[in-house]
């Protein structure tokens, strides 16, 4: 596994070491050991998958209690994966970094928990899988507008996003709830 830093310390891209041949291609797509190589300590204790359209726009989730750490990827498909600093005391509170992942490059993002959540379909369709290191609990999930200016996220869009009526209803930056 080779690991790739980012500009934002602790979120990491992950390259698997993948084998293949005149039958088609292998790889581990999770290991325990692997990830806390690489400082992923957390544990696993949900799996997520989604399928989205081309200009969907997932995005920004959180949850303020039982924060979630998460490792995605994408089965089929392409997707800008978007990560937002919501850390108060860290240097790069506010700052997001972004990785495309696909089926094709078969690349995880690690996205540790104090982070919102987002990603964009690039291809025609995108099957996107996540693990998540916290429950999902709905009292304490939280979206930030997707296009909040201050943010100003790069989401490599062709046309108008299709979002839902909650991300579309998200709250500014400046005013969301973060972490201490």
């Amino acid at each position: 596994m080779k690991v790739l830093p980012t500009s934002i310390p602790g979120v990491l891209l992950l390259e698997p070491r993948v084998f293949s041949d005149e039958r088609g291609f292998f790889f581990e797509s999770y290991s325990e050991k692997m990830c806390a190589e690489a400082g992923i300590k957390e544990h696993f204790v949900q799996d997520n998958q989604s399928f989205s359209h081309r200009n969907v726009l997932r995005g920004l989730h959180y949850q303020i209690e039982h924060p979630q750490g998460k490792l995605v990827r994408v089965a089929m498909g392409e997707i800008l994966d978007v990560a937002v600093d919501l850390r108060r005391s860290s240097p790069t509170f506010g700052k997001w970094e972004a990785a495309r992942l696909s089926g094709e490059n078969k690349r995880m993002f690690w996205i540790p928990p104090g982070f919102a959540h987002g990603f964009s379909v690039l291809s025609e369709s995108a099957h996107v899988l996540y693990k998540a290191s916290d429950v999902y609990f709905p009292a304490g999930e939280r979206t930030i507008l997707w296009n909040d200016p201050d943010l100003n996220i790069e989401w490599q869009l062709k046309g108008k996003p299709t979002i839902s009526a909650k991300d579309e209803a998200g709250t500014p930056f400046r005013q969301a709830e973060v972490f201490d």
